[in-house]
């Protein structure tokens, strides 16, 4: 009998220790929950962000369907998505020709500017 009441004793020690735990994770995670939101976002904050968005849009539009210079000094132009798919399936029949193409054009893209002119000596 004796066995049996520690046994029960240390039972209900043991339930305890595991649902007071989980008491503790419960309120650990209600403090993070409460303590770690953002703060509601303002109507007019709202409207402001739909307003850039509309606006980066708009701007993202306009550089995949018109054309415009990326580089004048280098000759770098920013061609129409359509216009720019047309040429890489013509240069695609001759897979050499377009490889050296590509070269050729990123060379001339990554290229160093030249080096600036050397001010002459004022003692000359």
């Amino acid at each position: 009998m004796r066995a049996y009441q520690e046994f029960k004793s240390s039972a209900a020690l043991y339930v305890a220790a595991v649902v007071g735990s989980f008491l503790i994770v419960a309120l650990l995670v209600w403090a993070m929950y409460r303590y770690t939101r953002p703060p509601e976002i303002a109507q007019n904050r709202a409207a402001e962000r739909k307003k850039f968005l509309g606006e980066i849009r708009t701007a993202e539009i306009e550089t995949l369907n018109n054309y415009g210079w990326v580089d004048q000094a280098k000759g770098i132009v920013r061609l129409p998505i359509g216009r720019a798919i047309e040429l890489t399936l013509q240069e695609a029949q001759n897979p050499m020709v377009a490889r050296s193409n590509l070269v050729a054009r990123a060379e001339k893209a990554g290229a160093a500017p030249p080096k600036p002119p050397e001010q002459p000596n004022k003692y000359e």
